[in-house]
């Protein structure tokens, strides 16, 4: 398994173009939206690889952000990066403090039941505004609250393990 803590992590995504000058519509997964631009240095997928470029410009534009990026300076060039995911080297992030977790480094992790049971990886994770849920992909798919102390009993990222109390039947 690659160490998701040696990966960028993943803030946003390239989906459109915005104008002939080279900017680019981001979908950022930061809330607040804009705060993706507070990462001058960016990584892009691209090629099977992380490209390094520097975020030259950037706004909040209706839902989406806007974006220009060093070198590119037309809509051509902006263009080829559709589609790339936007990542940002670990060590720029701010610790999230102790108890608290970057999806990113949840994703992938197996969750046992506190009774043994293998229940699956975490695919991804949902906000549902009362409380985030882990989606657990296994034998079947389960929708788990992310209620620590309560359902969520131990989170050893070292380990790639976590404990749950939650009955699924």
């Amino acid at each position: 398994m690659t160490d998701v803590l040696t990966q960028p992590v993943i803030l946003g995504r390239i989906v459109g173009l915005f104008g002939v000058r080279g900017w680019v519509k981001v979908y950022s997964y930061t809330e607040p939206r804009e705060a993706l631009l507070d990462y001058k240095d960016w990584l892009l997928s691209r090629d099977g690889g992380w490209q390094p470029v520097a975020l030259a410009q950037g706004k909040r534009h209706g839902k989406a952000v806007i974006a220009r990026l060093e070198g590119i300076e037309d809509r051509d060039a902006a263009a080829e990066l559709t589609g790339s995911d936007i990542g940002v080297d670990r060590d720029a992030l701010p610790d999230p403090g102790e108890g608290h977790y970057y999806w990113a480094d949840l994703e992938g992790l197996t969750v046992v039941h506190k009774d043994g049971t293998e229940l699956g990886k975490v695919a991804c994770l949902m906000a549902t505004g009362a409380n985030d849920v882990l989606v657990v992909d296994g034998p079947a798919e389960r929708l788990i609250p992310f209620v620590q102390g309560e359902v969520i009993l131990d989170v050893d990222l070292a380990a790639g393990v976590i404990r749950v109390d939650w009955e699924w039947d």
